[in-house]
């Protein structure tokens, strides 16, 4: 039988598990935009510490960074399927956004998974 201290210990390992894949998942989550030019729309998506690098962590300063900078390099993201055939939202190249050519920044979900770049 397990005595109580032996619950409790268990009950702390599996938290702290717990708080550490969140920890590990927060660091990898992506966040999407969808970049609106005269042509067509794509998506790009940033990690948190690349946000930050441009100033904050929404649309807005993608948009004001894009507008100061005149350009920004980031990850293209596309629908593919994943390994299990899943399908995932998943970056396919590095490009360069021109300040000229973009009218509008915008958040963008995705019900697919988010493979996050390296």
């Amino acid at each position: 039988m397990l005595s109580r201290c032996d619950l409790i210990k268990g009950a702390a390992v599996a938290l702290l598990t717990l708080s550490i894949q969140g920890a590990s998942a927060q660091e990898a989550k992506m966040n999407l935009f969808k970049i609106v030019t005269i042509k067509d729309e794509i998506v790009v998506g940033l990690s948190a510490d690349e946000l930050q690098a441009l100033g904050g962590n929404d649309a807005s300063a993608v948009a004001h960074a894009l507008a100061q900078k005149g350009s920004l390099t980031v990850w293209q993201y596309n629908v593919h399927r994943g390994p299990n055939g899943e399908l995932q939202q998943a970056p396919t190249a590095k490009i360069g956004l021109l300040a000229n050519a973009s009218l509008r920044v915008e958040p963008y979900t995705t019900p697919y998974q988010i493979v996050p770049h390296r």
